[in-house]
């Protein structure tokens, strides 16, 4: 495995563990925050990762990494919020992120030839 794909793998799949403890930690508390900025870097790293992966269409960029582009604005925006005390509006962006990155793996998972799927279907068979 390409060591740029090891990195974004293992970032996003931090990011899913790390993802779902902010959301069972007690909103507000030192845990929770601190869960949450380790959770928006691992989100940032995973969507910075992704700009080096061209395996869908080598060469320049390709439609998936406009959703890298989304998770920087929208992971932003959660933090702009809560600086902000915008309660609601960083709520909704990190459910938001937090729901862009499951549903961005299970749609890596599923999809034929990509490394990923290569890996899980090996591993389930």
């Amino acid at each position: 495995m390409p060591a740029i794909i090891a990195v974004h793998v293992a970032a996003a799949t931090l990011s899913v563990i790390l993802g779902t403890a902010v959301m069972l930690a007690e909103k507000g508390s030192t845990r929770h925050k601190w869960l949450g900025r380790l959770w928006a870097l691992t989100m940032c790293a995973a969507a910075l990762s992704s700009f080096d992966i061209r395996e869908l269409h080598p060469g320049p960029f390709s439609w998936v990494h406009g959703l890298s582009l989304l998770t920087f604005v929208s992971v932003g925006r959660a933090v702009w919020a809560i600086r902000h005390g915008d309660v609601r509006g960083h709520s909704l962006a990190m459910r938001g992120s937090f729901f862009g990155l499951v549903m961005a793996g299970l749609a890596a998972v599923a999809t034929p030839h990509r490394l990923i799927n290569l890996i899980v279907t090996r591993w389930i068979a």
